[in-house]
């Protein structure tokens, strides 16, 4: 419904809803929180013109809606990365489409009440209504402590309301606590105890400030004081006279050795260690996380740690690789099923709109369903992994690995993931702690070798390096394609970071938090959201693209072109059986098509690889994805395609193929330069669109084809070119 402007009325609500942020320091339970405020009520996305994502949601409060926002973890309101700008910024309203919230639900972890409590402190100057949601009370009392809510709440001046949100407990409070703070908001008080002169500059100058139209908060004039704010300073280069003025403060600080840079942090933490020593009780206290220190002997153990990860990854890698083998046969299966089906009702019609929704639409909506097994069973094991805390530790473990070219830790997650399949493993690299490691990240995951590359390296090494130099030079060739995008992605890590990311590796901050079981809500609530944003976002352009692809293989062709290659295949061959014409048919309508004739005209480029037109065309077809590869070399071969990686047929076809002037098609060399192609090469629309998906632009995407492909056209030249100098 809209109103006589055009409004839409729905929109004017949504305007109108209170706003709650969720905030605090990273691993205090504000996801869990989260989730347990908000259901299976959220979207996810990226804030407007970032890779940073966004979680909103809807609270339902007595008949009432109110809209949430998840806010990245921070430590400090002082950002350090663009991720924490984004939060930062998130919190004060200033990214295009939001608001200032209208209450802060400022998720506080009693194990860890100082660290909370420090960054508590900065919004409460910041002057935001805040609600704390108390968390982990239940370890506290486990460990024979006690929590003075109460207390606490006096001396924070907000309320404060202990909560255990996988649990339900304390939710109903503090429900009614934000309503009653969004009607009647409360400000924290905080008497952190900086010295009186300090405070007193402080507040003259906030005054002055205003009085001419600028707004500066008490923190940030602090900070400029205290040499930790130059922003002021540059923000006033034109305002001559009230530049002076904060100098001359600063200057009149500097005689009482009152300007030292640390006096903030040290006044906070002094602060925060009061308020703790005041509401915590350590009668009966006994070490909270012990078990977790004896767990972390081992797990973040230089050998034994080492070892463990190196058995959880195999888990996650072979459940991946495995697992979602038969779920993929099962969509398989019931895609194929479909086409069949689709296929006996639109029999009437024109070839090209059977061909057009039995391998176009449907077989694109198949090409983008068989990935979801694979994503699906990957954050599960993600969810896992962070919520019983183990993650941390991997990332621990692997961050001296891979520092040395600019990534953290986290970036094995992803990495690791996309030996499976690149979809997941970019959809992984959410893990990574700024926005640059996670581009970074991401541009090098598709060089991992996907299961999909597989069937192309089994074909060729049981056609040319099994039968002549045995199964240990044939399992070794396997094991070496795998290993070479490793090889190579680190390296252009280290390249892209100073060339064309320009990133920085940022201190490697990591809490350790104590281990626990996994929340299965939460576990279950990422699973959903990660399978729905794909199949949403994703999927949709993976679908389009496949129906481009098909086009560009299927057209231009007609009743008479075929019945003149079928005319001239049966004068040829007048015993060919009814399949062997169909495949032969088939295969020069692909090599008359769009597609077969540009790889026709590209063929003197991809000459020096020691690729022909087929080989060329075989190559073309697989950009869209390369699990079509075997099929269409099949095509091209005359064998049909039903052909597969395990096909004698298509080996010996290969075998005997041969240039114009008589010479093998496929060397040992044109072999090897082959599969470093594929191994390579950016052959996936699944993979692309994921990017695009990640990165909010079509910039990154385009950018790793280009690279990827130029990477793996040099590696073939020279490897091929390396073998004919030879004599190979």
């Amino acid at each position: 419904m809209s109103d006589c402007h055009g409004t839409s009325t729905a929109t004017v609500r949504d305007v109108r809803q209170p706003l709650v942020a969720i905030a605090g320091n990273p691993n205090a339970g504000k996801t869990t929180l989260f989730n347990a405020l908000t259901g299976s009520h959220q979207k996810v996305g990226n804030y407007p013109g970032v890779t940073v994502e966004s979680v909103t949601g809807t609270l339902r409060l007595d008949g009432k809606e109110i809209a949430a926002v998840d806010v990245p973890g921070l430590y400090s309101i002082d950002a350090v990365s663009e991720d924490e700008l984004v939060a930062v910024d998130v919190l004060k309203g200033t990214i295009p489409g939001s608001r200032r919230p209208d209450l802060i639900v400022y998720v506080m972890d009693a194990g860890n009440l100082e660290r909370n409590l420090f960054f508590f402190s900065q919004l409460a100057e910041a002057d935001f209504p805040i609600v704390v949601a108390l968390t982990m009370t239940d370890l506290i009392e486990q460990s024979g402590g006690t929590v003075d809510v109460q207390k606490l709440s006096n001396l924070l001046g907000v309320d404060v309301i202990p909560v255990v949100a996988h649990k339900k407990k304390g939710m109903r409070e503090l429900f009614e606590a934000i309503e009653r703070n969004i009607a009647e908001p409360r400000h924290a008080n905080c008497e952190i105890g900086f010295p009186i002169q300090l405070e007193t500059k402080v507040a003259a100058l906030k005054e002055r400030l205003a009085r001419s139209g600028l707004d500066y908060g008490k923190f940030e004039i602090r900070q400029a004081l205290l040499g930790n704010n130059p922003g002021l300073f540059e923000d006033l280069a034109e305002l001559q006279e009230l530049e002076e003025a904060v100098h001359h403060a600063k200057d009149e600080l500097a005689t009482e050795n009152l300007n030292q840079p640390t006096l903030d942090l040290t006044s906070r933490y002094n602060w925060a260690a009061m308020v703790k020593l005041a509401v915590i009780s350590d009668e009966g206290h006994k070490p909270m996380r012990s078990l977790t220190d004896r767990i972390d002997n081992i797990l973040t153990h230089r050998v034994f740690g080492v070892m463990v990860f190196i058995g959880v990854m195999y888990l996650v890698f072979q459940s991946i690789y495995t697992l979602a083998g038969p779920l993929m046969t099962v969509i398989e299966d019931v895609i194929g099923g479909l086409s069949d089906l689709v296929a006996g009702w639109v029999t009437g019609a024109p070839d090209w709109v059977q061909s057009l929704i039995v391998k176009g639409l449907i077989g694109g909506v198949g090409a983008m369903l068989v990935f979801l097994p694979q994503i699906l069973i990957l954050f599960l094991f993600i969810s896992i992994l962070e919520g019983t805390g183990y993650l941390a530790r991997a990332a621990f473990l692997m961050d001296r690995l891979l520092g040395w070219c600019g990534l953290s830790g986290r970036a094995f997650i992803p990495l690791l993931s996309s030996f499976a399949c690149a979809i997941p493993g970019i959809m992984a690299a959410r893990v990574m702690p700024d926005q640059k490691s996670r581009l970074a990240t991401i541009l090098v995951a598709p060089l991992m070798s996907c299961s999909a590359r597989l069937p192309v390296y089994l074909l060729l090494i049981g056609a040319f390096i099994e039968p002549k130099y045995g199964p240990a030079w044939a399992g070794f060739t396997l094991f070496a394609m795998h290993f070479l995008g490793l090889i190579v992605a680190v390296p252009i890590v280290w390249l892209l970071n100073r060339g064309v990311i320009k990133g920085k590796r940022l201190p490697f901050v990591l809490e350790l938090p104590p281990y626990q079981w996994p929340k299965w809500r939460d576990v279950w609530l990422a699973i959903y959201f990660r399978g729905k944003l794909f199949v949403t976002t994703a999927g949709t352009i993976i679908v389009a693209l496949s129906i481009v692809i098909w086009a560009t293989l299927y057209f231009p062709r007609s009743e008479d072109t075929a019945a003149r290659f079928e005319a001239a295949y049966v004068t040829a061959y007048p015993d060919a059986t009814e399949s062997e014409i169909s495949h032969h048919v088939e295969g020069k309508l692909m090599e008359q098509s769009l597609l077969g004739r540009f790889g026709k005209t590209i063929e003197p480029a991809f000459a020096p690889a020691g690729f022909d037109w087929r080989l060329s065309t075989a190559i073309l077809s697989a950009f869209p994805a390369r699990e079509v590869v075997v099929s269409s070399m099949g095509i091209i071969f005359n064998l049909g395609e039903e052909q597969d990686e395990t096909s004698t047929d298509l080996r010996d076809a290969i075998q005997k193929a041969t240039w114009p002037d008589g010479r093998p098609l496929v060397t040992l060399w044109s072999t090897i330069s082959l599969m470093v192609f594929f191994a390579l090469c950016c052959q996936c629309m699944a993979t692309l669109a994921t990017v695009k998906r990640e990165t909010n632009s079509w910039k990154w995407p385009l950018f790793m084809f280009v690279y990827m492909s130029g990477l793996a056209y040099i590696f073939s030249v020279a490897i091929y070119q390396f073998g004919l100098w030879i004599g190979g």
